[in-house]
């Protein structure tokens, strides 16, 4: 693994009435490297910034977590470079589908993560928006 984690665990086993299958760390070490730094990832196009023409939050989580594949691949580097995540949902109820599909892209990767509920993104479409940091090993 490129980065220390530091005890990493699956949310199947810390959350297991959500059925959720998350790869995470309580902190990650990094030493070095190229940082890059994330805006907020939204369920919008990068080359145009349209929506996504879907309210459904698990459709725009994908869409989201491929835009934060797509910046940490442009910058040189994996998804095994990621080492924070930041998710904020404007509703409660969503968490189990984003967590659920955000899970798909970092299985194997355990980045450290946060999780908040908000009242509103920038754009009313939108029901998740991550941020996310990278580090890029020398």
């Amino acid at each position: 693994m490129i980065h220390k984690r530091i005890r990493p665990f699956n949310t199947k086993d810390t959350y297991p009435e959500q059925k959720l299958d998350n790869d995470l760390s309580h902190a990650v070490v990094t030493r070095g490297g190229t940082t890059v730094w994330f805006r907020g990832a939204c369920p919008q196009d990068l080359d145009t910034a349209q929506n996504l023409g879907s309210h459904d939050p698990a459709e725009q989580t994908h869409k989201v977590m491929q835009n934060i594949k797509q910046i940490i691949e442009e910058a040189g580097g994996t998804m095994e470079h990621l080492v924070k995540l930041v998710v904020y949902l404007t509703d409660v109820r969503h968490r189990e589908p984003v967590y659920r599909t955000m899970g798909e892209y970092i299985k194997g990767v355990h980045p450290v993560c946060t999780g908040l509920t908000v009242v509103a993104l920038a754009r009313p479409d939108w029901l998740v928006e991550i941020d996310a940091t990278a580090v890029i090993p020398d």
